[in-house]
């Protein structure tokens, strides 16, 4: 939808998904001419449109309904056109997971039509079975699919097909921090790579760190695609990305596209001539530990001095080999604690202390 709506040169590009989510929670996705999501001040003014009395138009001042027949064709060919003329898939067999949404028909296409051996699977929507232990959120049928198949790696798209995770041919997961990381470190050594990657609070550690290995500038956004976008923006950077596998290529397209992500790690995958567990070398990630500590509503956690207290001590038993992160959910009454670091029982340790004094202070 976002390619289409550039290209046809619509006003807008309007999407029914629950995106990585059950079908109970589909709603409406909205993209601007640009083929963006709207912002925030927009999207709030839409919603607020929605309170008023509905207002119509005479009949004859109606606009008209019309089929884009050839939808998937142009953008099938616009997806192998993000890869180099000279990049083929011949050789690899691929196992392609559609979480019976979005991608069912053009993901497997895709693969097969730059010359990948595809199995598919999750490619069979009924209305009710989008996500359902499959895709991206649920990797297990994925993984199992490639062992079986004896292929050589897997590729999980969600619902509305703009996140992808892979798996390697020895059915171990990748997550979207690693791709990014995949991605980041070849355009790097293609020269491509424009400035530096965003990821968010919640990427690993361990990634942080493997970008600074390679002396490429690493930001941190907030959790969410849209503030992921923003950074980029701001610093006018090309490639950011969260660990759920939302990838966002500006120098490929508008928005986080789960099939242009994966073929921006397969094209790089070809071009070294290595297996997937051989090309994601080069970054190790750390333990994380997250634990969700109900809280009685909306919390101010700087409000507290005695966390504020129990955090410094957290961050100096870390001692810059770790860091941690609070923060309270945008759509459950909980705190998140998170602490990563080198020495798991450390962290572990570090994360039950942080949320005993999160749990006396709001609980």
């Amino acid at each position: 939808m976002a390619y289409l709506t550039r290209t046809l040169r619509a006003g807008a590009g309007i999407v029914i998904s629950a995106s990585h989510n059950p079908f109970e929670d589909n709603g409406f996705k909205f993209f601007s001419a640009s083929g963006q999501k709207l912002p925030d001040d927009v999207e709030l003014a839409i919603e607020a449109a929605l309170e008023a009395p509905l207002a119509t138009v005479a009949p004859d001042h109606l606009g008209k309904a019309e089929r884009v027949d050839d939808a998937a064709g142009r953008y099938i060919e616009f997806c192998k056109a993000t890869v180099g003329q000279r990049i083929s898939l011949h050789g690899l067999h691929i196992v392609v997971d559609c979480a019976n949404g979005a991608t069912y028909q053009v993901g497997p296409s895709v693969f097969r039509e730059l010359g990948a051996r595809v199995t598919a699977i999750g490619v069979k929507p009924d209305g009710l079975n989008i996500n359902r232990d499959c895709g991206s959120t649920s990797l297990q049928a994925l993984r199992r699919a490639v062992v079986e198949h004896d292929a050589d790696l897997g590729v999980a798209f969600d619902g509305d097909g703009d996140r992808t995770l892979m798996v390697d041919g020895n059915g171990d997961p990748l997550d979207g921090d690693e791709l990014l990381f995949l991605i980041a470190r070849s355009k790097q050594e293609h020269g491509t790579l424009r400035g530096g990657a965003v990821g968010t609070l919640m990427t690993n550690f361990g990634v942080e760190q493997a970008f600074d290995a390679l002396g490429i500038p690493f930001a941190r956004a907030a959790v969410g695609d849209r503030f992921v976008m923003r950074v980029m923006k701001e610093r006018g950077w090309e490639l950011g990305g969260e660990g759920s596998g939302h990838i966002i290529c500006l120098d490929k397209t508008s928005t986080g596209d789960g099939i242009v992500s994966a073929l921006a790690v397969l094209e790089h995958l070809v071009e070294r001539q290595l297996p997937l567990a051989e090309f994601r070398q080069g970054v190790e990630k750390y333990p994380q530990i997250m634990i969700n500590v109900p809280v009685s509503g909306r919390v101010d956690l700087e409000s507290s001095p005695g966390l504020g207290e129990a955090v410094a001590r957290a961050e100096q038993d870390l001692a810059g080999n770790g860091r941690l992160v609070l923060r309270p959910s945008g759509t459950e009454p909980v705190v998140r604690v998170t602490v990563e670091g080198r020495d798991e029982p450390q962290v572990e340790r570090v994360a039950r202390a942080l949320a005993d004094v999160v749990k006396e202070e709001f609980s």
